[in-house]
């Protein structure tokens, strides 16, 4: 396991020191802006949605009963994810469900490359062996509001919910949520290593879905 991490933020700290203290609306706040995440999370562990929902609450119980010992070595989300995914990993053991996050690959999962190979010059080419035949399409001519567009976002959230859920937590939470490369690692668990090659298939996966579509618009 990687161990550099993301330290609490000054921000973190004041919000600890209101939790202590016992300010419901700061706990609220906490709630209401990580629990769809933690929901997401629990469920890869457990077999049920209401199995999932009993571990968040037990999180947030966790998380409480840990404040006094918060000793700010971690941000507070990366914190709070952790008894999460500890949580998640008891309660799935004694559901008979528990696997460890970084190998929840959909079948063939392993098999599956990011790219599809037949867009590489074979081995045996003669002046390029290996390298790209159709590379990926830029975008710079793409108009930015065609990018941004209410479709096009939605159909970007189509492919990443169309992952298998370990690259989709990866990606949603490094690039929906802006978590750092050392957040995500912590907080879930990962390696380093683990990280990188989830994001990169999910990222790739993403980009070949939103490639595809916008050359289905082009032509249409």
């Amino acid at each position: 396991m990687d161990e550099t991490r993301t330290r609490a933020s000054e921000e973190d700290l004041r919000l600890v020191e209101r939790l202590r203290s016992g300010d419901e609306a700061a706990f609220m706040s906490l709630v209401e802006r990580y629990r769809p995440s933690m929901l997401r999370i629990a469920r890869m562990y457990v077999p049920t949605p209401a199995v999932a929902e009993e571990v968040v609450q037990d999180a947030w119980l966790g998380v409480l009963r840990g404040l006094a010992g918060f000793e700010g070595r971690s941000s507070l989300r990366t914190w709070i994810f952790r008894i999460l995914v500890n949580t998640a990993k008891s309660r799935g053991q004694r559901e008979a469900r528990s696997v460890p996050f970084s190998s929840l690959w959909a079948p063939g999962e392993a098999e599956d490359p990011s790219v599809d190979p037949g867009r590489f010059r074979p081995d045996d080419d003669p002046r390029w062996p290996g390298h790209w035949a159709a590379p990926p399409t830029r975008w710079d001519g793409v108009p930015e509001d065609r990018l941004l567009s209410a479709e096009t976002l939605a159909r970007i959230g189509e492919a990443i919910e169309a992952l298998p859920p370990n690259q989709r937590e990866v990606i949603r939470l490094r690039d929906v949520l802006g978590w750092s490369s050392a957040e995500v690692r912590n907080a879930l668990d990962l390696s380093e290593t683990n990280q990188r090659v989830l994001l990169h298939r999910a990222r790739s996966k993403v980009r070949r879905a939103l490639e595809s579509y916008l050359a289905q618009e082009g032509t249409g």
